[in-house]
């Protein structure tokens, strides 16, 4: 069984479009570092992606380095998963275009994401509109079985499956058809109830600390419930964080006493505020150390780089084949 499971391949990326937060780390980070015993996993900062969003150079590259900080800080095992920023595999972007060559217009035009990202004022480039195409190209160029996601990314791994069946039509069987599992993280409330989400501006950053961590805490939005009246932690945006945090006893016992009466909202939120601390405090410690070996950073994510790449020019050597387009020279490989 052991060997069986190795031999599945999971893949994920993150955009580097802002600093992480518990919505992130619960929601889907903690499951993926724990993906590294599971399979083989591949993850990747997709700074290409961020593109369509992030045009300053300058805050592009601090928030490439920001998530590899992140991940490694967080339990990333260099030596159990690929590691590696988009844009050091250019291979992708060789295969984007074919894969685009193979794709109706009309798939891309029922896209959710690009609505709802025109909607909310970003721009309507083309590279917002083909972003499903580089996705699926990032997903098949490595040959993944299995891609976790959120639900609403769930449209783009079917749109994935059918650019892989499409080409497999034209040209014969190359791609595997990749699968998506659903995220089991945690729904994580942001300081206003909605999900926590950059959009919102509702966030807790991961290594948030200090007065800033706790002025957002002591701003979670609460009901107006008198302190003695007894309170239903399942209603309570407060008691949703410090579950994430606390232990399931700790947990339950603050349930209680909310349900008992006598607790303020303001006493729940110190609480809250004193889990985050303990929480994360060991991740942050590592962090800051990381911070200060640029050159470590730097060889995890060149190491995984080059790994990832010679996967990526294997499969463009099979493509490529495939299509009619002449092989690349063995001295244009490296």
């Amino acid at each position: 069984m052991a060997e069986q499971a190795r031999r599945v391949r999971f893949l994920s990326g993150v955009q580097p479009s802002g600093r992480l937060h518990l919505g992130n780390y619960f929601g889907a980070l903690k499951q993926h570092i724990a993906l590294q015993e599971e399979g083989e996993a591949f993850y990747f900062i997709a700074n290409f992606h961020a593109m369509t969003t992030v045009q300053d150079p300058r805050a592009l590259s601090q928030a490439t380095l920001d998530v590899a900080l992140d991940y490694l800080a967080l339990g990333l095992d260099p030596r159990r998963a690929v590691f590696f920023r988009q844009s050091d595999v250019p291979e992708v972007a060789e295969l984007a275009w074919v894969l685009s060559c193979v794709t109706g217009k009309g798939l891309l035009d029922r896209a959710t994401s690009y609505k709802d990202k025109v909607a909310r004022g970003i721009a309507p480039s083309m590279g917002l509109y083909a972003y499903p195409v580089l996705m699926a190209a990032d997903i098949l160029i490595y040959r993944s079985n299995v891609v976790p996601v959120g639900e609403d990314q769930v449209q783009h791994i079917e749109m994935t499956r059918d650019m892989a069946a499409a080409f497999n039509a034209a040209y014969g069987e190359i791609f595997p058809i990749p699968a998506f599992r659903l995220d089991a993280g945690a729904k994580v409330p942001g300081l206003d109830g909605q999900k926590m989400s950059k959009s919102y501006g509702n966030t807790i950053e991961i290594f948030e600390e200090g007065s800033a961590l706790r002025k957002k805490v002591m701003s979670i939005v609460t009901d107006s419930t008198p302190l003695e009246a007894p309170k239903d932690p399942e209603k309570c945006n407060v008691f949703a964080l410090y579950r994430l945090v606390a232990s399931e006893g700790e947990a339950g016992e603050l349930a209680a006493r909310y349900r008992a009466g006598g607790t303020g909202y303001g006493d729940a939120k110190k609480a809250l505020l004193g889990k985050v601390e303990a929480y994360f405090g060991p991740f942050r410690e590592e962090r800051k150390r990381l911070a200060k070996e640029p050159a470590y950073v730097e060889g995890v994510l060149a190491e995984g780089g080059a790994r990832a790449r010679a996967e990526a020019q294997a499969t463009m050597r099979l493509v490529r084949g495939a299509v009619g387009l002449p092989l690349m020279p063995a001295a244009a490989k490296g």
